[in-house]
């Protein structure tokens, strides 16, 4: 049956036209996509909502029963300091970090950008992105040492230069900053490379009108860079805060949380109360907030996004 007898037998049934090709490809599609999706529901979705069913029990692990508890876990969170403590901490975390990796990665595209030597330029954007590619936990481990106060990096040079030696993890003023740093450090590789990526689909001939028309270089970057990268900049921002939200590795390695709670953020709490204080039913429930966090926040990002940076 060729392609005109599936559209003749479409109109005497009173379909709408249909050819093979659509229909092969739609079968295509399904075949290929349905894999995927059984992946998502068995690692994500289903994950996701056990979850939801144990933040409702106080389950212990070490424990053969769980007593159901309704939304009492929910409304401890309001009355726990540490929790409420954690929140403030992410939230800060997140708006330091997220701020100054975006505005130094993209300081750093463009000035890579600049580069008009090709293996220059490659050589350039690898050794940014090699900080990248080590794990989170040995990058922590090695920052650790290098913010130790008897011998570490850090201090050796505040020495040199004759200044007090500081306790960068176990001071409240510096323990978040550290963590900071080190987070900058180990991650602006990716933003490095995705904003040279959309630098590279701005076309040239708009830097060359407006330079004709007399644009200075900051006229440049706002008028032309700034609006043509923003689906990048959309991107790499929903992206990042997402990651910083679930940051926990460094957290866990360097400092514990500690001082004072002063570096727990909500990512710690929850794994402290599953594993270390085995209250399941707890952790779920603080996972489930964090869950509706995050996707307030990523809603709005994307909003906010299409609104405003949209070309």
């Amino acid at each position: 049956m060729n392609e005109a007898t599936v559209i003749s037998d479409d109109k005497r049934a009173g379909l709408p036209k249909k050819p093979v090709r659509y229909r092969n490809e739609r079968r295509f599609v399904f075949a290929f996509l349905t894999p995927v999706l059984l992946l998502f529901g068995v690692f994500a979705f289903l994950p996701i909502g056990w979850s939801l069913i144990l933040s409702l029990f106080q389950y212990n692990p070490m424990s053969d029963h769980a007593r159901y508890v309704g939304a009492a876990n929910y409304l401890r969170m309001l009355t726990d300091g540490v929790v409420l403590k954690s929140l403030w901490v992410t939230f800060k975390f997140v708006f330091i970090t997220v701020i100054s990796n975006l505005v130094i990665t993209l300081l750093i595209a463009m000035a890579i950008q600049r580069v008009r030597v090709r293996w220059l330029k490659d050589l350039f954007r690898t050794v940014f992105f090699l900080p990248t590619i080590a794990p989170l936990a040995g990058t922590a481990i090695v920052w650790s040492t290098m913010f130790s106060y008897q011998n570490g990096l850090f201090n050796m040079i505040l020495g040199e230069l004759h200044i007090a030696p500081v306790q960068w993890l176990s001071d409240p003023h510096y323990a978040l900053l550290s963590v900071i740093m080190m987070t900058l450090w180990a991650d602006i590789g990716y933003n490095i490379v995705l904003f040279m990526a959309g630098l590279d689909s701005i076309p040239e001939m708009y830097y060359e009108a407006a330079i004709l028309d007399g644009a200075n270089p900051w006229h440049l970057f706002r008028h032309v860079t700034l609006p043509l990268l923003s689906r990048s900049t959309l991107f790499v921002t929903i992206t990042t805060v997402i990651s910083y939200f679930q940051a926990f590795p460094q957290f866990q390695i360097m400092t514990k949380g500690e001082p004072f709670n002063e570096t727990r953020v909500l990512a710690l709490q929850i794994y402290d109360q599953a594993f270390s204080n085995s209250n399941m039913g707890y952790a779920s429930a603080l996972a489930t907030l964090f869950l509706v966090i995050i996707l307030i926040v990523t809603v709005l990002q994307l909003k906010l996004g299409r609104t405003q940076w949209e070309y």
